[in-house]
Parts: C-alpha cells; sequence; structure tokens
C-alpha cells in the first residue's frame, strides 16, 4: 500500500484520477475534544479491481498542500464517490471552501434502490460486494502515528469496496430511472447552508417545552455564547455547557459568580473565569432584552388542526408507495410531514421534487377523494375512484 506525504505525490495521483470516469474517497478524523473535525487521514482509488489506491497522510506530511485535492474536486468529469459524504464534506467545506462535484454518495443511493434507512458500508459490501469487513480499527486514535498495518487495511477498504457499490448503485439507478433522485438530495450536501452554523441561530437546536419570551431570550444569549467561544477556541459545544446546564441557567438565571456556583449541572470547565463571564453576560443581556427582541417559538406545528383519520391513511399509502418502490419510508416523508399535510399545510417537502413523484402527487389525491386504498391478501393497493 501507499501513503502519500508530499504535495508533488499528490498532485500526480490527482492528475491520474481526473483520467478516470469516478474516483472514491473517504476520510477518518477525530472530533471528540474540537469543534471542528480533525483531519487525521485521506483514502482514494481509482476504478478497476487492481485500480490504484492510496492514503494520503497530512500529519506525516503536515507541509503538504490540499490544493491538488480540491483542484480534482472542481473537475466535472470525475464523479467523486464517497459513502454518508456529509461529514467528510464538511471538513472539505471547512478547510477549502470546496465542495466534490459531481458527487455521489452511496448511503443515500442505497435508500433509493431498496436498502432501508441508513445503510452501513459493511452492509453494503456484504450484499453487493459479497465480502466481509475487518471493524477491529474502526474506533482507533487516527491521529497517532505510526498507523499499524491493520489500520491501513481497515482505512483502504473503505475505499476499494466502494468502487464494486458505486458501480452497481449507479447502474441501478439508471435502470429504474431514479439518478434525478439521488442527485436532488446530494443537493443538499453540497449548500454551503447545511454546515454553517450562525451563532445567532444556535438557540434554535435547543430543545424547550417553554414559550416565556423571557426565557427564551436568557436561552438565545446564552447559546450564542456557547456556540461563539466553541467555534473560536474550536472545544466541544458540551465542554462550554451541556444543553441542561444551559436551560437549568436560564431557569435560575445567575448574575453573580457566586450564584453561578450554585448551579447543580454546570461542568468544572463552564466555571473558568472566561467561562463564567461569559455566562453572566448572557444571562444579563437576556434579562435586559426588550419584549420585542426576544424570540418567538414556532408554534404554527402546535396549531395544525390535524384530521387523525387522513393522517393514518396518508401513512398507510406511505407505506405501501415505501414498499412499492423499494425506497425507505423516512427518506420520503417523516411523521410531522403526513401531520402537516392532514392539517391542510401545502409547504411541505413530500410533496415536491422526486418525493411528490414516488409519493406526494397520490397524497394530494388521497386528500381530494381522488383515490382511495384497498388490501389484497398483504399487499395495499391505490384505487382510482
Amino acid at each position: 500500500m501507499r501513503t502519500i506525504t508530499t504535495t508533488e505525490d499528490l498532485a500526480a495521483f490527482c492528475e491520474a484520477a481526473k483520467t478516470q470516469p469516478y474516483v472514491t474517497i473517504d476520510t477518518e478524523f477525530l472530533r471528540e475534544r474540537t469543534y471542528w473535525s480533525k483531519l487525521c487521514l485521506i483514502q482514494m482509488a481509482l476504478p478497476g479491481k487492481d485500480g490504484d489506491a492510496v492514503l494520503v497522510d497530512p500529519i506525516e506530511g503536515d507541509k503538504m498542500s490540499m490544493e491538488p485535492l480540491y483542484d480534482l474536486f472542481r473537475h466535472r468529469a470525475t464523479v467523486k464517490v464517497f459513502h454518508a459524504a456529509r461529514q467528510d464534506l464538511e471538513i472539505f467545506f471547512v478547510e477549502g471552501n470546496v465542495f466534490p462535484e459531481p458527487l455521489f454518495d452511496t448511503q443515500v443511493a442505497a435508500m433509493v434502490c431498496g436498502f432501508g434507512e441508513q445503510v452501513g458500508y459493511e452492509t453494503l459490501v456484504k450484499k453487493i460486494a459479497r465480502e466481509n469487513l475487518d471493524k477491529t480499527s474502526r474506533f482507533t486514535d487516527w491521529s497517532r502515528r505510526p498507523l499499524t498495518t491493520a489500520q491501513a487495511e481497515y482505512a483502504l477498504a473503505d475505499v476499494t469496496h466502494l468502487r464494486e457499490i458505486y458501480e452497481w448503485l449507479s447502474a441501478q439507478l439508471a435502470k429504474n430511472g431514479r439518478t434525478k433522485w439521488v442527485d436532488e438530495e446530494l443537493g443538499i450536501l453540497t449548500d454551503p447552508a447545511t454546515y454553517t452554523v450562525h451563532p445567532e441561530e444556535a438557540w434554535l437546536r435547543v430543545k424547550t417545552r417553554t414559550t416565556s419570551g423571557r426565557f427564551l431570550a436568557i436561552v438565545k444569549a446564552l447559546a450564542r455564547f456557547r456556540e461563539d467561544y466553541a467555534q473560536k477556541h474550536n472545544v466541544p459545544r458540551s465542554r462550554v455547557m451541556k444543553d441542561d446546564a444551559l436551560l437549568e441557567l436560564a431557569s435560575t438565571r445567575p448574575t453573580t459568580t457566586e450564584e453561578l456556583g450554585r448551579s447543580r449541572l454546570l461542568l468544572r470547565e463552564g466555571r473558568k473565569p472566561e467561562i463564567a463571564d461569559g455566562i453572566l453576560a448572557a444571562v444579563k443581556e437576556g434579562l435586559e432584552m426588550k419584549p420585542e427582541d426576544m424570540p418567538k417559538p414556532d408554534l404554527s406545528r402546535d396549531q395544525l388542526q390535524v384530521n387523525p383519520a387522513l393522517a393514518d391513511l396518508l401513512r398507510v399509502l406511505l407505506k405501501a408507495k415505501s414498499e412499492q418502490l423499494g425506497v425507505a419510508a423516512k427518506l420520503i416523508a417523516n411523521a410531522s410531514d403526513l401531520d402537516a399535510i392532514a392539517a391542510g399545510e401545502r409547504q411541505v417537502e413530500a410533496l415536491s421534487g422526486w418525493r411528490a413523484e414516488a409519493f406526494g402527487d397520490d397524497a394530494m389525491r388521497l386528500c381530494r377523494g381522488e383515490i382511495a386504498l384497498s388490501a389484497k391478501g398483504t399487499e395495499v393497493r391505490v384505487v382510482r375512484l
């Protein structure tokens, strides 16, 4: 196996990849102790059972430029193939402000081709490549050097079997006419908004049932401080404060270091002067926020007048269409989508794009009374009225 640690060798491999229809790519990284993922290894393989497969080591090659790789990402004649690409793409977007184009994600494609929800790479290797993976190196520390032979072999297996999986899935998509379905989903993965976290909006991810404007104002200020601090110091949000501690502070509203010290849930890290001062300033900001500036909870879903019988029929229709098409049901629509449709909402993701073709159009016909559902044995059928 070959390990690349210089810009020149990386450029040579990427130039070779540009002459190929596709290249398979994976990464190994660490994120337990940082806000941003630490890239530890990149694996790439060219087509063919004996196609060149390499490890790119940015730790051993700490002087190596990634620009040849980013240039390959911008080369549209070569498809860049990943499995479950989201975290890999975030790394490249944050470090290089670039997305691989065109992109193919075998996990997304597998969900469209009948392999169920969030199908794992190991499952696809077993079912498509008819091979078994040795996963013993999966949770090792990828930042330590030198890499063991077992680690290197494990890493390469993540891209060598991926070649056969990609070719099989892309052929299936072409056969059943669903290539555009996958392309729509991949558009989300290559949207910068998917990976951009604005501290001002961080409070929206904190789950709370309280609708008090003052409480939410403090939550917003605390969440913004936490996100800002975590990004600037490259530490996990939980190292600053966990959600339960944030909600406790929004409730107790400490204004002094002594009051903050009484918190039951704030970890030792969060009691350091720099963080403690930021927490107290955020609480003060929330307490002083004008009523018109206070965040307002989104109550639109809570106020939906859901027709429960129609919602149940939509669930049956979704299950029937999912089984008929061999597409994971949750990829098409989730429970809140169905409730929204049953309440008369029409700006729902399940009613647009490829989902409309797969389910949404029939869902609307069901709502208008143009079709009915019938059963024959274990099969549910759509009957036009």
